[in-house]
């Protein structure tokens, strides 16, 4: 089916082109969203008439959205998951999931404007583009993790935090340090000590 668009579409065109699509994706998405209109000799005469309006609306929503992109730079929006030991989310995060987080963010967006292939599925720091305007992207962090600790953690160092360990084996970890540490001092001394007597006896003897 051959349809004019009303906006840039991504990996389909800009504004005013005739392209071609399939007829499912064009009834079922860009015609009922507003995004194209059918290529028919009507509807390239009523293009024409509206161009100029339709352009200078774009530069006026593209311009707004720049601001937005502007504010969003550098946003990051914290996840609390169930994840197993090696990082693997039980369960997922979704547009939807993120287009609300980041809506308490302050920034209020829609799921449909989360560009993402497939929902994600493990623990970390996930970089997401947000759609603000046909010709406009941000691209927003996502940071998933087990605890708020955890993603505070996540976000200091760049990496998933994984495995089980937590306060208390960091803390076992340290005593164990500790207590060796400990028996070792007395056995240093008990060199030393045996040393300086064995000193003493060499000096002995050299007088006698």
């Amino acid at each position: 089916m051959e349809i004019i668009l009303l906006e840039r579409v991504e990996k389909l065109g800009q504004m005013g082109d005739v392209v071609s699509v399939k007829p499912g994706y064009a009834r079922n998405f860009l015609l009922p969203q507003g995004k194209a209109l059918r290529a028919n000799k009507i509807n390239l005469e009523r293009f024409k008439t509206e161009k100029s309006q339709r352009e200078a609306d774009n530069l006026a929503r593209r311009s707004d959205a720049e601001t937005e992109s502007g504010k969003m730079e550098g946003l990051t929006v914290s996840m609390v998951r169930a994840a197993s030991e090696m990082g693997q989310l039980f369960g997922s995060v979704n547009s939807r999931d993120i287009a609300d987080a980041v809506t308490e963010a302050g920034f209020t967006i829609t799921r449909a404007q989360v560009v993402m292939e497939t929902s994600i599925k493990t623990l970390g720091l996930h970089d997401t583009r947000i759609r603000l305007h046909p010709e406009v992207t941000v691209t927003v962090t996502v940071n998933v993790a087990r605890s708020l600790d955890e993603a505070e953690t996540q976000l200091r160092t760049g990496v998933a935090v994984t495995g089980m360990m937590d306060d208390d084996d960091d803390d076992a970890v340290e005593d164990v340090v500790v207590e060796a540490a400990t028996e070792a001092a007395p056995a240093e001394e008990a060199d030393t000590g045996d040393a300086a007597e064995s000193s003493d006896d060499t000096a002995e003897d050299s007088n006698a």
